[in-house]
Parts: C-alpha cells; sequence; structure tokens
C-alpha cells in the first residue's frame, strides 16, 4: 500500500477511534506533510482551531515510520504541558490507530531536559533534608505543614516526599520525571535535581548506571518517534545536535511560539545574588584573598548596574563592560583554582557553577553586536544583566533547516494574511551571508492554510468600538471602563477579558463588581491561575480577566465565553530593549521596523487572543476590540487579515443586541 493511503488510512482509522468527525482540511494538510517529510520543501501549514493538527501530522509520521522502521521523526512543542498533553492523548490514538491499519507498532519516548528529571546523586550524596521518615511523603506533607505550616517548613516536607519518590522511581526503574512527582514547587525542586553544568557526567557519578537523564536518552535513541520540546530542539540546534538523537525529519507544532522559545534557550542574566551565592559555594576551596575577589565581585556588579540606565547598553568600555570584564576575569581564576581534583565531586560542582558565571560574564561583556544587552529591574531582588540573541533566524536555518525536512504548524501562521513574517523569522527567507562572505542557498519551503472547520462569519461577529478614544499612557479610561461593563452585562457574563496590562484588568474588574454586583468576575491574581480557569469554566455565568497568559491556551468551548474582550491593540511596550533593538535592525536594512517587529508580534497576539472565542461548530460569540486604532490606523487591515474572518462591525448596539439574543434565545 502507498505511504499516502496508509496516512488516510491511519487518519480515518483514528478519527474513528475519537469518534470525530472527518475534515478535509486536515486530510488536506496530512497529506501535504507527508510528503514534506517523505524529503521534499520544508512545509509551514496553518491548520485552524477545530481542525485536528496532532492526528493530521501524526498519521502521516507513523506512515513513513512503518514503512522506514530505521528512520525517526521528532515532534517539538512549545511547551512541557502541550508535551505532556501530546504524549497522553493524540499520541496513543494515532498509535492504537496506526496498529489497527498496518499491523505493526511505531516505539516512542519523550525526551526533556536534564532539570525535569531528578538526580540520585543530589537526593542521596547531595547537600539537602534528611530523608529518614517513619510515615510516607504525602502523609509527612501533610503532617508538617499542619504543624509548622511555614514557608521553609512546607519545603522541607515537599522535598522529604520527592525524595522518597525518586527512590520508588529507581527502584522501578522509571524516569523520575518532574510531571509524574509529588506535588511541590519550584523551591523543593531545585533539591532533588541539578543543572546542566554541575552534572559529573555518567562516568564519574556513582550512580551513572541508574541516571534518569540517560535512561531517557536511551529510550529516546531506542525509539521512532521522540517528543521533545521548542527549548530542547534550540539546546540541539546550539550545540551541534547533541541533545537530541539523530532524526531524520522534524515537526515543530504551536510554531507561532517558536522564535520566543528559542530565543530564551539563548539567552543569559547575570545578578549580583547569582555571583554571591557561587562565590560561598567556592570558599572552601579557595584561598581568602581569591574568596574575597569573588565575593567583591558581587557589589562591584551591584553598583555598575544601580548606575546604568534601565535600557540596552551598547559601550563595552562603560561603566557596567568594566564590571563585567572584572567578573569575568575572577570567575575565570576561581575556575583554575578548583579545577585539578578530580575526586571531589562537591569541589567539581563548584568549578562548574564558577565557570558558568565566566562563561555568561564572558558573552556579556563583549556586548557584540549581535547580541542585545540590558539592565532589567527585578520586583523583589533588584537589578540583573540580560542578553538575548538580536535574531535566531540563522541559528534556526543552520541548526534544523539545513539538516532535514521540517514541518512547522500552527493555528496561527499567516500574519497579514500571509507566510512571510513567520517564514523570515525562522530564518527561511532572510537573506544573510555565511563566514566566507558568500550568500548560500535559502531553504525551499512552502505555506499551506488548510483553513478551519469554523464559519467564523456565521458564528462570531468583531466588533471594533471605533467611538471610543484611542488607549493612553495613563490607563484604562473611563469610557472604555463603561463599554467593559456594558459588554459583559449584555452577555450575562461569560466573558474572558484580555488585557494590555495587569492595572487594567484590576481596574475593569473592579468596575465591573462595582457596576454589576449580581455577577461574578475573576481577575488574574485572585488566585491561582489554573485554579481561576478552572472556575470560568465550572460556572458558565462567572467572567474572567487577565493579561497575557490567558491570551494562549485556554480552551473553553461553549457557553462559558460568548464575549472576548480586547482592550487594546497588544503592541509590545515601547521601552522593550530587546525587541527595540530587532526594529532598529530591521530599519537598518531598509525594512520597516514597526510593521515588522511592533506590528507582527501584535498580530500575532490578535490572532491568539481572538481566537479563543470559537472553540467548536456550535459556539456563537462577540470578540470586541475596545481600540479604535484597529479600523482607523494604516496598519489596522494587516491586523485584521490575521484574525478570524468574523463579521465585522463598529456599531455598539449591533454587538449589544447579538450578545442579548444569545443571552435570552427567542422561545421555539
Amino acid at each position: 500500500m502507498p505511504e499516502t493511503d496508509i496516512a488516510e488510512a491511519i487518519l480515518a482509522a483514528a478519527v474513528a477511534g475519537i469518534e470525530g468527525a472527518q475534515r478535509p482540511g486536515q486530510h488536506q494538510m496530512a497529506a501535504a506533510v507527508g510528503e514534506a517529510l517523505a524529503g521534499g520543501d520544508h512545509l509551514l501549514v496553518q491548520a485552524g482551531t477545530g481542525t485536528g493538527k496532532s492526528l493530521g501530522y501524526l498519521a502521516p509520521a507513523l506512515a513513513q515510520l512503518v514503512q522506514a522502521p530505521d528512520d525517526r521523526i521528532v515532534v517539538a512543542t512549545a511547551t512541557l504541558a502541550l508535551q505532556a498533553q501530546l504524549a497522553r492523548k493524540d499520541i496513543p490514538t494515532a498509535l492504537a490507530a496506526c496498529e489497527q491499519v498496518t499491523g505493526r507498532s511505531v516505539k516512542h519516548a519523550i525526551l526533556k531536559g536534564r532539570t525535569n528529571y531528578a538526580c540520585l546523586y543530589r537526593v542521596r550524596d547531595g547537600l539537602g533534608l534528611e530523608q529518614e521518615s517513619l510515615i510516607g511523603g504525602p502523609e509527612l506533607v501533610e503532617a508538617l505543614t499542619a504543624s509548622a505550616p511555614d514557608a521553609s517548613s512546607k519545603v522541607g516536607a515537599e522535598v522529604v516526599a520527592l525524595r522518597e519518590w525518586v527512590e520508588t522511581e529507581a527502584r522501578a526503574k522509571g524516569l523520575a520525571d518532574r510531571d509524574d512527582a509529588p506535588s511541590h514547587g519550584n523551591q523543593s525542586w531545585t533539591q532533588v535535581s541539578i543543572p546542566v553544568r554541575e552534572c559529573l557526567g555518567v562516568q564519574r557519578c556513582p550512580y551513572g548506571g541508574e541516571c534518569f537523564v540517560e535512561r531517557s536518552r536511551d529510550r529516546a535513541r531506542a525509539a521512532q518517534l521522540v517528543v521533545t520540546n521548542h527549548a530542547l530542539l534550540a539546546i540541539d540546534a546550539m550545540h551541534g545536535g547533541t541533545a537530541l538523537p539523530e532524526h531524520d525529519g522534524v515537526i515543530i507544532d504551536e510554531a507561532h511560539e517558536l522564535v520566543s522559545r528559542v530565543t530564551g534557550a539563548a539567552s543569559h542574566e547575570l545578578s549580583p545574588q547569582t555571583i554571591e551565592r557561587v562565590a560561598r559555594r567556592c570558599l572552601p576551596w579557595l584561598d581568602d584573598d581569591l574568596g574575597l575577589d569573588f565575593l567583591d565581585c558581587a557589589d562591584t556588579l551591584k553598583t555598575a548596574l544601580d548606575d546604568a540606565p534601565l535600557d540596552r547598553v551598547e559601550d563595552p568600555d562603560g561603566g557596567l563592560g568594566v564590571a563585567l570584564r572584572l567578573v569575568r576575569d575572577v570567575a575565570r581564576r576561581v575556575t583554575s583554582a578548583l579545577g585539578g581534583d578530580e575526586t571531589d565531586n562537591d569541589r567539581k560542582q563548584a568549578a562548574a557553577a564558577a565557570k558558568e558565571v565566566f562563561d555568561v560574564a564572558g558573552q556579556l561583556a563583549a556586548m557584540a553586536a549581535h547580541d542585545v544587552v540590558w539592565v532589567s529591574e527585578r520586583e523583589r531582588f533588584g537589578r540583573q544583566v540580560n542578553q538575548s540573541p538580536l535574531s535566531v533566524a540563522g541559528l534556526m536555518r543552520e541548526g534544523i533547516f539545513a539538516k532535514r525536512p521540517a514541518v512547522l504548524t500552527s493555528a496561527t501562521l499567516t500574519i497579514g494574511g500571509n507566510f512571510d513574517a513567520v517564514a523570515a523569522s525562522v530564518g527561511l527567507t532572510e537573506p544573510y551571508q555565511a563566514d566566507d562572505g558568500a550568500e548560500p542557498e535559502l531553504p525551499r519551503w512552502r505555506g499551506l492554510d488548510v483553513g478551519s472547520p469554523f464559519d467564523y462569519r456565521a458564528q462570531g461577529i468583531l466588533y471594533v468600538a471605533r467611538s471610543l478614544p484611542p488607549p493612553g499612557r495613563d490607563g484604562i479610561g473611563p469610557d472604555t471602563l463603561a463599554e467593559v461593563a456594558e459588554l459583559v452585562w449584555a452577555a450575562g457574563g461569560r466573558t474572558l477579558g484580555l488585557f494590555a496590562s495587569q492595572r487594567a484588568a484590576e481596574a475593569a474588574a473592579l468596575h465591573c463588581r462595582r457596576e454589576l454586583p449580581a455577577m461574578t468576575i475573576l481577575c488574574q491574581g485572585d488566585a491561582q491561575l489554573g485554579e481561576l480557569t478552572r472556575t470560568f469554566v465550572a460556572e458558565p455565568e462567572t467572567s474572567l480577566f487577565g493579561t497575557l497568559s490567558l491570551w494562549q491556551g485556554v480552551d473553553v468551548p461553549g457557553d462559558t465565553c460568548r464575549l472576548v474582550i480586547i482592550d487594546k491593540i497588544p503592541f509590545p511596550r515601547p521601552d522593550d530593549p530587546l525587541l527595540q533593538a530587532r526594529q532598529r535592525a530591521v530599519a537598518e536594512r531598509g525594512g520597516n521596523g514597526f510593521m515588522t517587529v511592533a506590528a507582527t508580534h501584535a498580530a500575532l497576539l490578535l490572532a491568539q487572543g481572538s481566537g479563543r472565542l470559537i472553540r467548536r461548530l456550535t459556539d456563537k460569540g462577540v470578540v470586541a476590540v475596545l481600540d479604535p486604532r484597529l479600523v482607523t490606523a494604516r496598519y489596522g487591515s494587516f491586523l485584521r487579515a490575521s484574525m478570524p474572518d468574523f463579521w465585522p462591525t463598529t456599531d455598539r448596539e449591533v454587538a449589544i443586541g447579538a450578545l442579548q439574543r444569545l443571552e435570552k434565545p427567542p422561545e421555539a
């Protein structure tokens, strides 16, 4: 049977297995993905909400792997949470369908970064809390937090529970994956995991034969389908293909997040607190003078940071550059002083921590033209210095697209109505020169939009409040607040409010609670976001207001969400040094920095935010954008072209009437 027919049969069986409906866009996507993986051009495929894109790419991937058992395909998702969802839901469905159709199974594995697995050396020999306990982990957490519910006691209880769980995983030859661990916070997890730099290595570690990370890598090397995340894909590209097993194709899900995730993986920061912490860790093996020099570096950096502007820093000979070079030079001396003794594991780990300070300080001090270095202010810990690459297009082009066929997919890949902006951002179209001055041939790619099964014009209205004043710098205005309350009233609650700032979300929530006392208005920050979202879903007449974390990933089909309010176009902050630098770089090449960077950023978020409204075929509602610039500004058409094709109006009464009809449908 030809591979395309096998893919179609697997897809049909998988859809039948979940009692789903056949969707033309899903089949169109599957055919295109199969062609790309077989060695065609790279593929950017936009598959709108409801298409079933996971099965749309898994079916052709499995068809290829069945036909070519020695091949391996990597699927990379944006986050660990999406990775887990894919592994626990969609992949089992697709694998069962594959076996049903072909009679053959395909082995799969999950692969994450090192710090997502527990470390046996850290648990058994590292510093920390005592492990011995007469009662089990969950019971101990409950007992300790009840008797002494302060933060340190809670952390201590969680660590004991985690250590007990790690030993259970070791006996069961499991992976000690953080997602499967008992309830815990970040501080507790650091007591049972280890940074990449401080790993002793499988040969030196006394527990190397039981190492969970090595076990996960062994399983990945034995699998044909490997599920990872964007960050590990980026690390693999940066380190010459050492993080992932050899593979013949890559599928990048939620690809609209790729540039942000790769940028994060390639970024660094350094603070006085980090230097002081590493210095104190190294003191037992340093002479007094060198130890004091290392500690003094923290004060020197703090003084330089306090004197620097909260902005991009470009002068390597300025005060901050001088301080960073001092940190680099002292950290080099410390690293050298700690080297040589291969028998003391604690000393070796301290040396690794000092080496990381040396490497980061050196990169920051260089202030290279292809990097952006800036000073930021943290709410609790003061200032730090940050570095991010000006562009990650070259890294992705050379590390990912030059080596194997790639499929990038998302519900939102077209910006301004085409794929050009996304293709340029990942290095598929952006011109560049190699080290020898030549201009290599760019990778071949094509874009495909398979649409969505939803009839957006029949199911949704895009209302733009043209009569409102444009947003100002003083926060959300009284006219906008009044409009928010009127819309929420007309919808009977059932509103997801997406605001540009926490201050605006809180002001809108306060106003609506005062004007609509019978309605429940939740606001991000009232409780944990997961708890607020669960309440929003469970109680349809409740409304939820929040900021950026609600713009993506919130899936609330049905009557829970009939109205999505967007208070202003989500342009990036004008004082963001990285985005400012990227805009300037585009302008220096003769492009339009605002449209390429700021407007593209806003268009992507508008597409994601407005996409929260229609999540299934029976959903109906209104997206209300309370920023008149969406229809009055010259860039408005570019932004609207990135959003679902809702029926448009600027008439408030039309939007109010539609919401009221949904709230009180006519009697049959």
